[in-house]
């Protein structure tokens, strides 16, 4: 980490630590006390002092005292601050951009947060929300994209990761469907082979939800090996997303899959639950609204994708 000034080194951490907590605080918000921030970074009376005078003198904050009613945080330098806190750049994952929604998506989620901010946003792509939540979880990435059935699904059994902003419907993917191999079968039967890919959590759940009850064979098969599989009649039928069949050849059927509610097409943030100062970073620079158009006019060809 470089640090914006020359700092010694028990102050670097103090200040790295307060420059974080000062980018989760709201303008004209009250502040804790010195003694608690003694508390929350465990240093020294003195050397929280000093730190608070190195960020409020390159006025990355500005700090007013109201008497009993305690200090309060009047102005804040977002830039500075995430300067101060190490954090010069966001790197955030998401599905592979194979489709018009991922690109606009990735191109909206970039240029937002770069408009916001005087650092780079970068995304990386892969496949498989459970691979991407698993590479959140060790902090190789500061956020991730999944979809808002996969976040619920995996919140059901684990509490360490959180959805922080949810996007508007479709904006995932439009819809999933059943692919059959053969032309003549349209619902999923006893004794069919179905592919299912445990790696992605939207396919996985879909799958076993749709074979609940029926006696089949479930064929772990990578997801991008579906229609390989399908022609070559080696699986009879396998859930797919909806927005991939133009690019693939259909010699079989497909029909819609019918679900309670629109969540597997909604595109969500996540970010590690530990993350708190992460959070309020996104929330504060993220507008959902600029990123629907942004996905919109990719898909309408008016912008040129960028990721």
């Amino acid at each position: 980490m470089n640090m914006p000034y020359n700092l010694v080194t028990k102050n670097a951490h103090t200040v790295r630590e307060l420059a974080k907590y000062f980018i989760t605080v709201q303008e004209n918000s009250r502040i804790v006390t010195v003694s608690e921030f003694e508390s929350m970074i465990d240093t020294a009376r003195g050397t929280i002092q000093n730190s608070l005078k190195v960020l409020s003198e390159a006025n990355a904050i500005t700090l007013v005292s109201r008497g009993h009613l305690g200090t309060f945080l009047i102005h804040k330098n977002l830039s500075l601050l995430l300067n101060f806190a190490g954090i010069t750049f966001l790197v955030g994952v998401m599905p592979l951009p194979y489709s018009k929604l991922y690109e606009g998506l990735s191109t909206g989620l970039v240029q937002t947060m770069e408009n916001q901010l005087n650092i780079p946003v970068n995304m990386a792509h892969m496949r498989g929300a459970r691979q991407r939540i698993e590479m959140l979880l060790n902090e190789r990435y500061d956020f991730a994209v999944v979809s808002k059935y996969a976040a619920l699904k995996y919140q059901e059994q684990n509490h360490n990761v959180d959805i922080i902003v949810e996007f508007d419907k479709h904006s995932y993917l439009q819809n999933h469907v059943i692919m059959f191999a053969d032309k003549n079968n349209s619902k999923i039967e006893d004794g069919m082979r179905v592919g299912i890919d445990y790696d992605s959590i939207d396919q996985s759940s879909l799958t076993l939800e749709a074979t609940l009850g029926k006696t089949v064979e479930l064929v772990p098969i990578s997801y991008n090996q579906f229609t390989d599989k399908l022609q070559a009649n080696e699986i009879d039928v396998a859930i797919w997303n909806g927005d991939e069949l133009p690019n693939h050849p259909e010699k079989g059927n497909t029909q819609p899959l019918n679900l309670e509610n629109d969540d597997n097409t909604i595109a969500v943030i996540i970010i590690k639950s530990t993350r708190v100062d992460l959070k309020d970073l996104i929330l504060q620079i993220m507008d959902v609204d600029t990123v629907m158009d942004t996905q919109r006019k990719v898909i309408d060809g008016k912008l040129m994708p960028t990721y």
